[in-house]
């Protein structure tokens, strides 16, 4: 009994086939990461009201230039993975993305807001945007009142980080003039 059980991986288009079967039930909070099929974390009223600031946030800067995507699949089908972050801003297209889901290529910025799933967005999420080929990536990270911006990504991780505190500001790769503050994301 010493070995461990063998898992299977499942890819994105077996996962999709499972939702279509009724086999995941539409209302069942789960995504799939490295192929595996991970029930999601239940939603705290800090968490959810830090989504909304920064849905209305990036809506009114960015106007037309971006789809601003909220808690919605991504698929990343080379890293047998559906995650669904909390914010993605996307490339426009006129479809919305109703023809398919976005892609790593589709994604400008990715935000991760963490409390209770610090360790996870941390250690499997992060790493897994960087596999994927997500240029920039931010954690806000709720329990220490500060952002954390990953750029430059590897297949061994993001090469840069940069920790931010209050009173300090910064600008997504893809929208440099558009420049905002700790305050503004945190609240």
């Amino acid at each position: 009994m010493g070995e461990l059980p063998t898992r299977r991986r499942f890819t994105v288009d077996e996962y999709h086939r499972m939702g279509e079967a009724g086999i995941l039930p539409e209302d069942e909070p789960v995504e799939l990461i490295a192929g595996e099929i991970v029930v999601r974390e239940p939603i705290g009223s800090r968490h959810a009201g830090t989504v909304n600031r920064l849905n209305r946030l990036w809506t009114s800067r960015l106007g037309e230039r971006a789809v601003v995507q909220i808690q919605n699949p991504i698929e990343l089908p080379k890293e047998d993975s559906e995650p669904q972050p909390d914010v993605t801003l996307l490339r426009p297209r006129a479809d919305f993305y109703t023809a398919a889901h976005p892609v790593a290529a589709d994604v400008l910025l990715l935000i991760e807001v963490a409390d209770s799933t610090l360790a996870v967005d941390r250690r499997v999420r992060m790493p897994l945007y960087a596999r994927a080929a997500i240029h920039e990536a931010w954690l806000l990270d709720l329990t220490a009142d500060r952002v954390e911006v990953y750029r430059a990504p590897t297949a061994d991780g993001y090469q840069q980080l940069v920790r931010l505190e209050r009173g300090q500001r910064v600008a997504p790769e893809a929208f440099p003039a558009l420049i905002v503050s700790v305050e503004d994301l945190l609240g």
